[in-house]
C-alpha cells in the first residue's frame, strides 16, 4: 500500500490498459456491425424498395436485424480490438516499458480478461433473451413487407400492374402538378365485364389511408363488354362519353398491416434455451413415437388389414410354397383378384411408408436445427474470449497497431472460424454429427492455438521474426552446402579418374 492519497501504481496501469481497450472495442464493433448489416440489407434490398416504407418502419427493421447479427459480429470485434490494442501498445513500446518495470503479460492483461468474462456473461444472456425476441419481431416485419404491394408510380408509355384485375398506362405525368396525360385503363374486375376507359387528363392518386384509389377523369370515353359464357356469339358493347368522370376503387394491400408476431414462435431461432430445451424434448419424444409406432400401423392397417388385432399377437409363419401351392388351386379370376387386391394394398403401404418417411425426415431435421442453436447459444461465449486470447497475445507479438495488419489478420482467423462453424452446422444439421461436436469444433481447434500464442507471448517468443527463423535454418543450409560440396568434390574426383584412364 502507498501513502495516503496516492494510488497503487497497478491501478493505473490497469485503468491505462482498460482505457486503451475499450476505445478500439466500441469502434471496431460498430463498424464490424455497420459491414454485417450492410450486407443484410443489400440481401433484402428487393424486399424493400418501392414499398412506400416509412422511415419508422425502415429504422424497426435496422433495429432488430442488428440484434440477430450480434452472435457474429462481437467474436470479430473482439479479436480486431484486442490485437489493435496490443498491437499499439508494442508498436509505442509500452508494453516493453511495463515488462521492463516487471510486469508480466498475464499480468498487464489481468484487467482486459475480467472485462472480457464480463463481456462473455453479457453476451450470453444477449443471444439467449434478446436475439430471439429480435429474430420474432424482423422475421413478423419482413413477412408485414412482403405482403405489402409496391407502391403505385407511373413512368410514361409504361403500363403499371400493381392493383389486381386492373392495367394503367399513361402517356405522360406532369412532375410538378401530378397531371396524367393520355390516360388508358383496363379494368377487368369480373369474368364477364370488361372496361376500357380513354381520357385526355386525369389525376389518379391513392388516400391517405391506402384503402381506396381516388381516379378523376377529364374527356374521356368508357367501353364496357357484357360477356356472357357464350360470349363469341352472344355479348353486348357499350359506349359512353364523358366530360368529367371520378371513381373510388377499394384497394388492398397498399397500407402497412401488422401481423401477430407469435405467428413467428414456432422457429428455434426465435426461443431461448428453456423453450429450446421444451422443443427438443418434444421433438424427441415424437420422433420415437414414430419409429415405435410405424411398423405396427404399417402391418395391422395396410398389410394385413382383414386379420383382426387378437390374431395379430401370434401370426401364423406363412411359406412361399405353401401359398403357391394354394394359389395353383384357385381359378384364374379369383387369382387375379388377389393379385389385384396385394397390388392395391402394397402400393397404399408404400405411400404411408412414404409419407411417414418424409414427417420423420422433417421433425428430425426440426430437432437437430433446435439441438444446434440450443449449443450456440453456449458456446458463443466462448468463443469470444477464445477469440480475445487469440487477439491480445497475437497482437502483442506483431507490435503493430492501427487497422492495416490488425484486419487482415483477424479476417483470416474469423473466416477459419466461420467456414470450420458452418461445416459443423452443416452436418449437424444433416444429422452426420451431434450437436455438440458440430458446433463446438471451431472451439476446440482455436482454443490450442489460442493457449499456444499466450504462451509464447508470456515468454516473448519471436514468433513472426523473419531474422529468428533464419538464424534457426543457418545451420541446416551449412549442412547441406557441406553435401553439396562433398557430392560436387566426388563427381569432379570420378571424372578425372575416368579421363587419366582413357
Amino acid at each position: 500500500m502507498g501513502p495516503a492519497g496516492t494510488e497503487h501504481p497497478m491501478k493505473t496501469v490497469y485503468r491505462f490498459v482498460l482505457k486503451a481497450y475499450v476505445g478500439p472495442m466500441v469502434l471496431t464493433f460498430f463498424i464490424v456491425m455497420f459491414i454485417l448489416l450492410m450486407h443484410y440489407l443489400w440481401m433484402h434490398i428487393d424486399e424493400l424498395v418501392g414499398k412506400g416504407l416509412g422511415p419508422g418502419v425502415i429504422m424497426e427493421l435496422v433495429f432488430y436485424a442488428s440484434a440477430t447479427l450480434i452472435p457474429m459480429g462481437l467474436p470479430l470485434a473482439t479479436l480486431l480490438a484486442s490485437i489493435m490494442t496490443m498491437g499499439n501498445l508494442g508498436e509505442n513500446n509500452e508494453l516493453l516499458a511495463l515488462k521492463a518495470a516487471g510486469i508480466s503479460l498475464p499480468r498487464i492483461m489481468k484487467p482486459l480478461i475480467i472485462l472480457m468474462v464480463v463481456v462473455c456473461v453479457g453476451s450470453f444472456f444477449v443471444i439467449n433473451n434478446f436475439t430471439p425476441y429480435s429474430y420474432k419481431k424482423m422475421f413478423a416485419l419482413l413477412s408485414d413487407i412482403s405482403k405489402q404491394k409496391q407502391e403505385m408510380k407511373f413512368q410514361d408509355g409504361i403500363f403499371f400492374n400493381g392493383i389486381p384485375d386492373m392495367s394503367i398506362r399513361i402517356g405522360h405525368q406532369d412532375p410538378e402538378t401530378n397531371k396524367l396525360t393520355d390516360i388508358l385503363i383496363f379494368n377487368n374486375k369480373t369474368y364477364r365485364k370488361m372496361q376500357t376507359t380513354v381520357a385526355d387528363s386525369g389525376y389518379i392518386r391513392i388516400s391517405d389511408d391506402k384503402k381506396y384509389l381516388i381516379v378523376n377523369l377529364y374527356n374521356g370515353q368508357i367501353y364496357e363488354e357484357n360477356r356472357d359464357y357464350q360470349w363469341f356469339s352472344q355479348n353486348e358493347l357499350s359506349h359512353h362519353i364523358f366530360d368529367e368522370q371520378k371513381l373510388l376503387i377499394p384497394l388492398s394491400g397498399f397500407a402497412f398491416e401488422r401481423s401477430d408476431q407469435e405467428e413467428f414462435a414456432s422457429s428455434s431461432e426465435t426461443k431461448n434455451m428453456k423453450q429450446l430445451s421444451h422443443s427438443i424434448d418434444s421433438l424427441r419424444y415424437a420422433q420415437d413415437s414414430m419409429v415405435t409406432n410405424f411398423e405396427n400401423r404399417l402391418v395391422k392397417s395396410h398389410l394385413l388389414r382383414n386379420i383382426s388385432y387378437v390374431e395379430l399377437d401370434s401370426i401364423p409363419t406363412l411359406h412361399p410354397r405353401s401359398v403357391m401351392r394354394m394359389l395353383d388351386t384357385m381359378d384364374v379370376e379369383s387369382r387375379n383378384s388377389i393379385f389385384s387386391q396385394a397390388s392395391n394394398w402394397a402400393d397404399e403401404a408404400r405411400s404411408y411408408a412414404s409419407y411417414e418417411s418424409e414427417y420423420m425426415s422433417y421433425t428430425s431435421q426440426l430437432l437437430y436445427r433446435a439441438q444446434a442453436d440450443f449449443q450456440r447459444k453456449i458456446a458463443l461465449p466462448f468463443s469470444i474470449m477464445i477469440f480475445f486470447l487469440i487477439g491480445a497475445p497475437l497482437g502483442a507479438i506483431i507490435r503493430k497497431g492501427g487497422l492495416g495488419m490488425p484486419i487482415v489478420v483477424s479476417v483470416l482467423f474469423f473466416v477459419v472460424y466461420y467456414i470450420i462453424t458452418i461445416t459443423g452446422e452443416k452436418f449437424v444439421k444433416d444429422g452426420a454429427w451431434p450437436a455438440f461436436l458440430g458446433i463446438w469444433l471451431s472451439s476446440f481447434i482455436l482454443f490450442p492455438i489460442a493457449i499456444f500464442l499466450t504462451y509464447k507471448s508470456t515468454n516473448d517468443s519471436a514468433l513472426f521474426n523473419a531474422e529468428a527463423y533464419k538464424k534457426r535454418l543457418e545451420p541446416i543450409v551449412r549442412l547441406y552446402q557441406k553435401i553439396k560440396a562433398f557430392l560436387q568434390r566426388n563427381k569432379n574426383q570420378t571424372q578425372y579418374h575416368g579421363q587419366k584412364t582413357e
